[in-house]
């Protein structure tokens, strides 16, 4: 019995965090080429795009940009690395601009237009599809 619901437990985690991996495989999260960071922790990267933090560990300040509102990879990056739908944070957004907070990042409506920005921004970070042809940046390992 202790055998079978140890197997139970193991496929409860497997479905449960597969679809969040497979997601996560989808997008590439980019910075510019001459950044020395090679990995972010989920945390930090929903840190650097929601702008509750500044700087990239080591101190480099950080230039988020965003995919088009109704891009699909703007959802699939919002759902499995920010842990909210698009919709979330657009009101995150809104919320922010009233307090007068911080605005949200710059948005662009390619992968090639969020490249073509990391690429000519120092502190540039951004998410692209898997598949997106990296010229001019590097992406990072989400740990």
């Amino acid at each position: 019995m202790r055998k079978f619901l140890s197997l139970i437990t193991c496929c409860a985690a497997f479905v449960t965090f597969a679809p969040a991996a497979q997601a996560q495989a989808d997008v590439k999260i980019i910075v510019n080429a001459g950044n020395p960071i090679s990995e972010l922790s989920t945390s930090e990267v929903a840190g650097l795009f929601m702008k509750k933090i500044a700087k990239f560990p080591g101190g480099g300040l950080a230039t988020p940009v965003e995919q088009a509102k109704n891009s699909a990879i703007r959802g699939v990056f919002s759902r499995t690395l920010l842990g909210r739908p698009a919709s979330a944070l657009d009101s995150y957004w809104q919320q922010q601009i009233f307090a007068g907070g911080e605005l949200p990042p710059a948005a662009k409506s390619s992968d090639d237009e969020v490249i073509a920005f990391v690429r000519a921004t120092p502190g540039g970070i951004g998410y692209v599809s898997a598949g997106a042809s990296l010229t001019g940046v590097k992406a990072v390992t989400i740990k």
